[in-house]
């Protein structure tokens, strides 16, 4: 039996969003990739909203039932466990990523040294595949957009499509050169050929498989998986062990809650009526589906979310990823400077709070506070206002004396003064038009700052102060419209 190793997941660091974003955004081709899928999917996405009347109704149910659910999580969660075992499942409790990964590990050795996985995020989350490949064993990603990524050595960027930030042709090349197909056309059928005949092998040889979950059911103890291609259908009923990963959000009350989201999870997420693939299943049933089924419970510092009372909606999130697609920051950078699997908006607000403040700092400012986020979210999580709420934690984390003498906490002090009075706030102005000078362009605005000032003239230009304020204006206007006391004309009556 291969050695199970003991990864340590929670010293992963990444760099902070500004400094991971700037590559990014001088690479034309992945920001031209980034922009064409979301805008197509908020296309397709918009087309689908729009024939629902009721659709502002159900997204404020999905709303209660994700609220309701959370708010009584753990009667919810020992139901599940208790239908899930009656109905001849197991059920695993996991406190953070290494201990998921270890009984993944322990349920995952087979003489093949192989298992096969359905597209997940918290197996992405938890790392488990590199803890599957330190134990010698090789997992096999069967969707396609995950397999993209296994086979260039990448990481994800979307929450729903993986590979969004690969195109056609790098897809092509990627396939021709691993898997040995030098004339590999460059057709979505020639491309959806080769995975399909790549991964048959795999389905028709492998014994065990690992999924994640969308949604876990308390009332019968059962798992839904909602997919596009029919590769989670093969993990579900070929292999002889099935071991379901799941963070303890996954969790809904009843199977008629399904009725409400899975008609916002599809149109949220592809722009689809209905995903072709709606699987369901409870415990095992003989000759039908696997012999075993395990589901893995996972914490990983998601109860410490919900004890904050201003954040916990962020685990009503149900992976859509919409909130990607509409969020502007996103469409300009991608998924992968935010150092995280979960990118974009939800990732700004989730990945701190998982890290409990330690890392990804940068990400709750990884964002204009548009609302764009809130606007197209199916469940209606107040993104922007949990950002705010994070920025907060994040001052008030940092020690008494580095508050006080940040840079920005002094020019803050320096505007409060400023702004007290009236007199104050005319110097101030009489003496940026002064300083300015020595920066302004012949076209007419500020392009570059010195010092620190820079950064916000490193992506944008700046209007100098006018020559004249309106309270400046204002007064001579006044001056030269009044009567003269030296005028012989009477007044009227």
């Amino acid at each position: 039996m291969a050695t199970i190793p003991n990864v340590d997941f929670k010293k992963r660091r990444a760099p902070d969003f500004p400094s991971a974003a700037l590559p990014l955004l001088q690479d034309a081709q992945l920001r031209s990739n980034v922009r064409h899928a979301t805008g197509v999917i908020q296309g397709k996405r918009a087309r689908v909203v729009s024939e629902m009347p009721d659709w502002q109704a159900l997204r404020d149910a999905g709303q209660r039932i994700r609220a309701h659910t959370l708010e009584h999580l753990d009667i919810y969660l020992e139901q599940f466990e208790q239908r899930c075992i009656a109905a001849g499942g197991h059920v695993h409790w996991a406190r953070d990523a290494a201990e998921a990964n270890r009984i993944v590990l322990q349920l995952a050795q087979n003489r093949t040294g192989r298992i096969i996985k359905i597209k997940s995020m918290t197996t992405e989350e938890t790392g488990l595949n590199r803890a599957l490949e330190a134990a010698g064993i090789r997992p096999v990603e069967t969707d396609l957009a995950e397999l993209i990524v296994q086979l260039g050595h990448d990481k994800p960027s979307h929450i729903v499509v993986p590979a969004l930030h690969k195109n056609r042709s790098q897809v092509r090349e990627l396939f021709s050169r691993t898997m040995n197909l030098p004339q590999l056309g460059d057709r979505p059928e020639d491309l959806a050929e080769a995975a399909r005949v790549y991964l048959r092998r795999q389905f028709l040889s492998t014994p065990v498989a690992v999924s994640g979950a969308n949604f876990l059911i308390a009332e019968t103890g059962g798992v839904c998986i909602v997919e596009s291609e029919g590769n989670g259908r093969m993990c579900l009923t070929l292999p002889k062990k099935l071991i379901s990963i799941a963070g303890i959000d996954k969790i809904i009350p009843r199977f008629r809650d399904l009725e409400v989201l899975l008609q916002v999870l599809p149109r949220s997420a592809t722009g689809e009526r209905m995903n072709p693939y709606n699987s369901l299943w409870t415990g095992v049933h003989p000759g039908d589906g696997p012999e075993e089924f395990h589901v893995v419970l996972l914490d990983n510092r998601r109860t410490e979310v919900l004890r904050d009372p201003e954040a916990r909606e962020t685990l009503h999130c149900i992976r859509c990823g919409a909130c990607q697609n509409a969020c502007p920051v996103y469409r300009q950078t991608g998924g992968h400077a935010y150092g995280s699997v979960y990118a974009g908006p939800i990732g700004a607000i989730l990945t701190p709070q998982l890290a409990m403040m330690e890392r990804g700092q940068s990400l709750p400012y990884a964002s204009s506070l548009c609302g764009a986020c809130y606007e197209v979210c199916p469940v209606k999580i107040n993104i922007p206002e949990i950002l705010i709420h994070l920025r907060g934690r994040v001052v008030t984390g940092r020690p008494k004396v580095l508050r006080a003498f940040h840079p920005e906490a002094i020019a803050m002090r320096a505007m409060q003064w400023m702004f007290l009075r009236a007199t104050r706030f005319s110097m101030a102005q009489r003496l940026g038009r002064i300083a300015q000078r020595p920066w302004i362009r012949q076209s007419g605005w500020i392009e570059r700052l010195p010092t620190v000032l820079g950064g916000w003239t490193r992506t944008r230009d700046l209007r100098p102060l006018p020559p004249q304020s309106f309270r400046e204006w204002f007064q001579a206007r006044s001056h030269a419209s009044m009567p003269s006391q030296n005028s012989s004309e009477a007044p009227h009556d």
